[in-house]
């Protein structure tokens, strides 16, 4: 489902240096905090992300993560709805009035090193960090929005992680059995990555962007189960969140054998 990342800094800098120049490292730089060193960014937190637009491709941004529809009237309304978008379905994207907007003109990059997902065993969850075998970093599919506050002039700047079907491995990872069915955050080959920022001006652009909506090869990624990252055990956002982690019971029912 996606709704936690990995995307430090150091990550964030190498993407800005291969994708701009000198002064959107500059700019990158400016920017950054250290919260934004991201061992893990839990979505309903709301983090801030680096994220490239189609408005941008070159120019790395500053969005907060938990996209906040155009046509949302007030503060609460926001604050109400964003913790309903932080995933968007690829395959209604350009029919739900939540992302059809940003669909059809506001799509984006975020660059990450890797993600998390629970996985249910008996009455507990295990979380689990997925990355790609041979990228270090690599881009998801996004939405984004530029939303104003017309009692505060407040500009909210904010985005969404679009999801497609599961592959072989994020299924048997992904078992939520309250959830109907399976996701995984849309992974972009490098070859697509510009064919996803590119407008949309006739329905053979739509069509392009839907073939991209589809499970990344299970082949190419590799798991590992981490400690606890919620709670008051949970490691959090620090650098342990990520590093492998082996609970005994696992060992005879776990979903990568």
């Amino acid at each position: 489902m996606c709704y936690g990342t990995k995307a430090r800094t150091e990550m964030s800098l190498r993407i800005a240096k291969s994708r701009g120049d000198r002064s959107a490292v500059e700019k990158l730089n400016a920017l950054l905090h250290p919260e934004l060193d991201l061992h893990f960014a839990n979505g309903f937190e709301h983090p801030e992300m680096v994220i490239y637009t189609d408005a941008a491709p070159r120019e790395p941004q500053l969005m907060t993560w938990g996209l906040i529809p155009g046509w949302v009237k007030d503060r609460a309304q926001a604050d109400e709805i964003r913790n309903r978008t932080l995933i968007a379905r690829g395959e209604s994207m350009f029919e739900k009035p939540s992302f059809r907007t940003s669909a059809e003109s506001r799509r984006c990059l975020v660059f990450v090193e890797g993600f998390y997902e629970h996985h249910h065993f008996g009455k507990r969850t295990y979380p689990y960090f997925i990355h790609l075998k041979d990228r270090p970093c690599f881009a998801l599919a996004g939405l984004w929005e530029d939303w104003t506050d017309k009692a505060t002039g407040e500009r909210r700047r904010t985005f969404s992680i679009v999801t497609s079907a599961p592959n072989d491995l994020l299924r048997r990872i992904h078992n939520n059995p309250r959830i109907d069915g399976a996701r995984m955050p849309l992974i972009l080959a490098e070859a697509d990555e510009e064919l996803w920022l590119a407008p949309v001006n006739h329905a053979t652009d739509v069509d392009a962007l839907m073939r991209l909506v589809r499970p990344y090869p299970a082949e190419a990624m590799v798991a590992h189960p981490v400690a606890p990252l919620l709670g008051k055990a949970g490691s959090g956002n620090t650098e342990r969140a990520s590093e492998p982690y082996e609970y005994p019971e696992l060992l005879l029912a776990d979903p990568l054998a």
